[in-house]
């Protein structure tokens, strides 16, 4: 029985995969929580075999989190679960010593595989992560290559809190601009509105200065 742990500071996302791994004979899930701190705490009362982490949590983010749990539990799996697409990220997370790494816009049946893959002594990466860069702290996100560089300056200005009429007023751009500028930017990263955007923003933004 290959036991998991989760840890995603948005309930419904934790609830979905958790009804995804309760129907796996194999597969028993141990806890859940909401924050990096009770994430260590729940894998040194549970010692679970494979850990599924957001990046970015309260109180302790998951590459802290996870450094914490594999100096006191070197056998625990981790797998980081995450909007976070950054080659920084992926970067500090291998370095960390996460042996996965998949996007929240993955399939489902990603997070089964995965599971599955490290348990068993393997590793499992989206498709759409650069493994190779990502051990290399200096490497690009594939990202980043997707955005142009207005866009990569809005970006910023979003991470730093700027509203539209702001940015626009910064930008000398029309708000209309700023807006379709969004937009674009929700497609090509594959996220599904403003709040993730935001999210993303905050966690990518002294990554997308240049």
């Amino acid at each position: 029985m290959i036991r998991v742990a989760i840890a995603e500071d948005h309930q419904s996302l934790i609830d979905g995969i958790n009804l995804l791994l309760k129907y796996e004979e194999d597969i028993s899930v141990v806890g859940m929580v909401n924050d990096g701190e009770a994430l260590v705490n729940l894998v040194n009362l549970k010692q679970p075999h494979v850990v599924l982490t957001d990046i970015k949590m309260p109180k302790m983010d998951g590459i802290t989190a996870c450094k914490y749990i594999l100096k006191e539990r070197p056998h625990t799996k981790v797998i980081a679960f995450t909007m976070f697409e950054d080659q920084g990220a992926v970067s500090e997370m291998i370095a960390a010593g996460a042996k996965g790494y998949l996007l929240k816009n993955s399939p489902l049946e990603d997070v089964l595989t995965a599971i599955k893959e490290v348990h068993n002594g393997g590793t499992f990466f989206d498709k759409t992560i650069d493994v190779a860069a990502g051990s290399n702290p200096g490497g690009q996100g594939s990202k980043k290559s997707l955005l142009s560089k207005s866009e990569r300056e809005i970006l910023r200005l979003i991470g730093e809190g700027k509203s539209s009429s702001e940015i626009a007023e910064i930008r000398f751009n029309s708000v209309s601009t700023i807006e379709k500028h969004r937009k674009n930017m929700i497609r090509k990263l594959g996220l599904s509105g403003k709040g993730e955007l935001l999210r993303y923003a905050l966690e990518t933004k002294y990554n997308f200065e240049s």
